[in-house]
């Protein structure tokens, strides 16, 4: 075990936050808050603990499989813990447990919030509690390696380790390169989606704060309702970029730089958009009634399955109060989630693909036993090892929610609202139903749950695994 690579990494991460939490001071210089002084001192405590720990650089920056996933997850509780500490010294969320949950909910892009009134909070914090939506989407550890290099092929440790979805693959040699093109597609598409939102009249702080929270697909608004006071072309902008950003940046990459007619033949992309295009025409049909016209109906309901797949978690209607068949498809799609290599949550919808294509083997051999076929995903055949993982995250996926469903329930809200809650939180989603709804929030849960709601939080976002890694002792032996 390199516990000094694991040392370093973890001090470049503290004092990239440090970095970080500057810019939330800027705004509370511009909007006169006295709240950006609490986000300096603990920028200041930042690159105080972050410059102890990279005061000694290991000799060796092999980072294997195990340090990588080990790390990853050390690097998302830290973020997180330093992340928490500006609520609490400001007094906005003076509870340690309410500040992490708040924090972690940011980082891990889930969008599940504490507070009743979300508009109580200083401008300063809400930009912060978007920002960290920003921050986690592509990844902090990505970031990392796009300007620190380590140790040639094993970066690729650390991006297998934090990057969503079955399987990572290099975009070209260097794993540097790859990382610098993953975040220049993150960054040109965020900027995209702020210049769009403020020519249609946006101000700029509500454009930051609405493009954060979709380029993480994560959810954090700055008012009560969410997006719903907003103009429609603001909703209907931010349709289309929740869906964009749902989709794997490996198509991005190909489309703009290698070969377009790969990318349009994309197999995830194109169920990801046909169970979009799906659930939308099944839920229109559903809830017209509801709504004074058939644009109108298409509009919101487009915008939620948009944002409830994607595990963005925005709103622009009280989804609650539909009829049971549509919030039974929107809770679906919480499960299914985004493509793999998005910065969208969620199981995935190539593990799915794949573990259908595999049932439908199964069948095939039961019916036809002397038959050979080979399950194939995006014109490869997949490996066996790629689905033993499969298998096992589903395994590990049902314990996991079995477990934190059973501990929630010990607050004795009702099944549904604690369904949907851990639903909400292990698939990075943000709003459940009932209680947890789009106009609801998570503040009535005791410690304990939310404690277990963090936990699954992390886990969601760092796909189980490095998270578990963590409290199995022989994962620390040399």
């Amino acid at each position: 075990m390199n516990y000094k690579i694991i040392r370093y990494i973890l001090g470049s991460v503290v004092c990239f936050e440090g970095c970080f939490l500057l810019l939330p001071c800027i705004v509370g210089v511009i909007y006169h808050e006295q709240v950006g002084l609490a986000y300096l001192i603990v920028s200041l405590i930042c690159f105080l603990c972050g410059g102890l720990l990279i005061l000694k650089k290991p000799k060796s920056l092999k980072l294997y499989t195990r340090e990588g996933f080990l790390t990853v997850a050390l690097s998302w509780i830290v973020l997180s813990l330093f992340g928490a500490l500006p609520f609490i010294i400001s007094g906005e969320i003076p509870n340690f447990v309410d500040a992490l949950f708040e924090t972690v909910s940011g980082f891990t892009t889930t969008g599940a919030s504490i507070l009743p009134n979300v508009e109580l909070l200083s401008q300063t914090s809400l930009f912060w509690r978007s920002f960290t939506h920003w921050i986690g989407g592509m990844g902090v550890l990505v970031f990392i390696l796009a300007i620190l290099p380590l140790s040639g092929a094993y970066n690729l440790n650390l991006m297998r380790a934090e990057s969503p979805g079955p399987s990572v693959s290099k975009l070209v040699p260097k794993i540097q390169s790859t990382a610098i093109i993953l975040y220049g597609i993150y960054i040109f598409l965020t900027l995209l989606q702020i210049c769009l939102l403020m020519l249609n009249g946006l101000p700029l702080f509500d454009s930051l704060i609405i493009s954060f929270g979709t380029a993480g697909t994560g959810g954090f608004g700055h008012k009560a309702d969410s997006l719903a006071s907003f103009s429609s072309n603001v909703q209907v902008i931010t349709t289309l970029f929740m869906i964009l950003f749902g989709i794997n940046f490996n198509v991005y990459f190909l489309l703009l730089f290698k070969k377009p007619k790969q990318a349009l033949k994309s197999e995830e992309a194109r169920y990801y958009l046909g169970i979009i295009a799906a659930v939308t025409a099944l839920i229109v049909w559903n809830v017209r009634p509801m709504f004074e016209t058939f644009a109108q109906a298409l509009k919101h309901v487009a915008f939620q399955v948009a944002s409830i797949i994607t595990t963005t978690g925005f709103s622009t209607t009280n989804f609650d109060q539909w009829p049971e068949f549509s919030k039974g498809l929107l809770v679906a799609l919480m499960f299914i989630g985004a493509c793999a290599g998005s910065t969208g949550g969620g199981i995935k919808v190539s593990r799915f693909v794949i573990l259908f294509k595999t049932m439908k083997k199964e069948i095939q051999q039961i019916i036809h036993p002397r038959s050979i076929k080979v399950i194939r995903f995006e014109g490869k055949p997949v490996e066996h090892g790629v689905l033993r993982s499969i298998n096992t995250y589903f395994a590990a996926y049902m314990l996991i929610f079995i477990v934190s469903l059973i501990l929630i329930c010990l607050n004795n809200f009702d099944l549904i609202t604690n369904f949907t809650a851990v639903a909400a939180t292990l698939n990075n989603v943000g709003p459940g139903l009932q209680l947890v709804g789009p106009t609801g929030h998570f503040g009535d849960f005791n410690a304990l749950s939310k404690l277990v709601m963090i936990f699954d939080m992390l886990a969601g976002r760092l796909e189980l695994f490095p998270l578990l890694l963590l409290i199995v002792p022989s994962s620390w032996r040399k």
